[in-house]
């Protein structure tokens, strides 16, 4: 009895420190204004660069105002289309998707 028990508290143990597979495609995407332009920067946990991602990005009102495709660094910029909430969406395909909010303030900032 008392083997089973530290097998199953060690085959518990291996679980909880194993990588858990639904984290190893996670998509991170930041995103800042500086001098004119929105910069983003799209990549998986692992740190591999997004290359081909399509970025999308939507006024405060949720309308699609441009959109374009990251480089092999992972990398799209574009000019500021308006002083207003943007919200950017990166879709690295298979389902993997994130996105982040850039405050009007923020953009604004970023002149």
């Amino acid at each position: 009895m008392k083997k089973m028990i530290c097998l199953v508290v060690g085959f518990c143990a291996v679980l909880l420190w194993a990588p858990h597979p639904s984290l190893a495609h996670k998509v991170n995407l930041f995103a800042y204004a500086d001098a004119g332009k929105i910069y983003t920067e799209s990549y998986f946990s692992d740190g591999r660069f997004i290359f081909g991602g399509k970025v999308m990005v939507y006024d405060s009102k949720n309308r699609l105002i441009l959109e374009g495709v990251t480089d092999k660094q992972g990398l799209f910029s574009f000019d500021i289309p308006e002083m207003d909430d943007l919200i950017l969406v990166i879709d690295a395909g298979m389902g993997h998707k994130n996105r982040v909010v850039l405050k009007k303030t923020d953009v604004e900032a970023g002149r």
